[in-house]
């Protein structure tokens, strides 16, 4: 009975971690909505991904100190890692946009960045549904959109693009956007990552 505890503050944990990456992503909408203090707006995606860290580290110990733990101990890291990852590509991306100056956001990295917020929102619903695992259709559900969301940033990206190299004339500005919207476009890839993750520990105890 000892290790009930520990076992329920993963389900905790999990559930910390996504709802931090979604005030992250939410966040970083927020800069390309509402650009007013890019390097304040930054800096607060940034502190977000900082504590996204400290929960991936305590999960980290909990599980050297856990000896039976309530899923496959390998999920369990390979699941808030996944999820850290996220955070660490949407810092990245509002570290560029506050880094790069750029005189005005695009109507590509805001459809960009809606998708993400989706995502991560969709991530947040599977992680938690994993507490009662002997529901999985709902959790299922989360995953299928989850991949979805992928999809369609795959097709943002492309466009953004075609956009990108046809209509801006200056490489520096066409490097920076890229950049951007690659980064942006990597974090609804380790969105999926979750997903797929999940997915398999909905079959694995199902």
């Amino acid at each position: 009975m000892r290790l009930l505890p520990h076992d329920a503050s993963f389900f905790t944990q999990f559930e910390h971690q996504g709802q931090k990456t979604v005030e992250g992503c939410r966040a970083f909408l927020e800069m390309v909505e509402k650009p007013t203090n890019l390097e304040s707006q930054a800096e607060r995606v940034k502190q977000i991904e900082h504590e996204c860290d400290e929960i991936t580290h305590a999960v980290v110990e909990g599980l050297h100190r856990t000896f039976i733990t309530p899923i496959d101990r390998n999920d369990i890291h390979r699941l808030i890692t996944k999820m850290d990852d996220i955070m660490d590509m949407v810092e990245a991306a509002a570290d560029r946009l506050a880094l790069y100056d750029l005189p005005k956001m695009t109507s590509e990295v805001a459809d960009l960045a809606r998708c993400l917020v989706s995502s991560a929102e969709h991530v947040l619903s599977a992680v938690s549904g994993i507490r009662n695992i002997g529901k999985p259709d709902g959790i299922l559900q989360h995953c299928i959109e989850i991949n979805r969301l992928e999809n369609v940033a795959d097709s943002i990206l492309r466009g953004a693009l075609v956009r990108l190299f046809r209509e801006e004339k200056d490489p520096i500005a066409i490097i920076k956007w890229k950049e951007i919207y690659e980064t942006l476009e990597s974090a609804t890839d380790r969105c999926e990552d979750v997903a797929n993750i999940i997915e398999g520990v909905v079959l694995e105890n199902s």
